[in-house]
């Protein structure tokens, strides 16, 4: 199987499983991940997803094999493969839970982009990450919505033209990476970061993922202003949004809480 899907009460792990060519993609991947997020996007249980990879890296790009068949394609079926990975890339960036990205070893090309649809990243201190579409006459197109919200458009300018390779300190300085930590820490880090969002109340941690998406890039206008005035008059008057107001007040832990 090329994933791993595994549900740990309200924490799913979706671990890329093609540790011998580096996690690399391809149709089956691409259409097995796009799958998993759908499904965990219906999943009323599920707080947090884990992404990550086995073996010696997160995600090496496209495997070489499927990049000999795409090499053989015409325009037709080029656009049908592009949009299966724009799909999957919508389905995970899309996913009402927040998603927390593992990330070790080598991250590229796709696999940047695949980290970039992530909400919070974390990196182990040895990640090289590149951009290296355009070394192979080719241009990071599917992949750019989100990398160039992700790392900033003066990097972006920088990175995709170049191609060169940057470390997981310039990702995390370029604010692409949140957390960098050595190996041996990848995972204590991660189930931190994980603690942390379980903690919070579940629709609110929902509705806050989709406020940085709805608001980010707009201007503040009339309309921006009265809409985030409805969004938290909503919240406040849910069953959720009383019980963490009055657990506050009555300094006791909130419902939500898992034992």
């Amino acid at each position: 199987m090329p994933l791993q899907v595994e549900h740990f009460g309200a924490v799913t792990r979706i671990t890329l499983n093609r540790p011998e060519v580096r996690n690399a993609f391809n149709a089956e991947l691409i259409a097995s991940l796009t799958q998993a997020f759908r499904t965990v996007a219906a999943e009323p249980l599920t707080r947090v997803v884990v992404l990550g990879g086995q073996g010696k890296a997160f995600c090496a790009g496209a495997d070489l094999g499927w990049m000999r068949e795409m090499a053989g394609y015409d325009w037709a079926q080029n656009r049908a493969d592009a949009q299966a990975l724009a799909d999957m890339l919508w389905a995970i960036y899309a996913c009402p839970v927040p998603v927390v990205a593992r990330i070790h070893g080598d991250c590229y090309a796709g696999g940047v982009g695949l980290a970039a649809v992530c909400d919070v990243l974390v990196a182990a201190e040895g990640v090289i990450f590149c951009l290296s579409e355009a070394r192979l006459g080719l241009l990071p197109a599917t992949i750019s919505p989100y990398v160039i919200r992700a790392m900033g458009e003066q990097a972006a300018r920088r990175y995709f033209i170049t191609a060169e390779r940057f470390n997981a300190a310039q990702a995390r300085a370029m604010g692409f990476v949140h957390e960098v930590c050595g190996a041996e820490g990848l995972d204590a880090k991660v189930d931190e970061l994980v603690a942390t969002l379980v903690a919070n109340g579940p629709m609110a941690v929902r509705a806050c993922k989709r406020l940085v998406q709805d608001v980010a890039g707009r201007p503040i206008s009339d309309e921006l202003r009265a809409e985030t005035a409805r969004r938290i008059a909503d919240i406040r008057a849910t069953d959720e949004g009383r019980e963490g107001v009055q657990s506050f007040l009555n300094k006791r832990p909130p419902a939500w809480l898992l034992p």
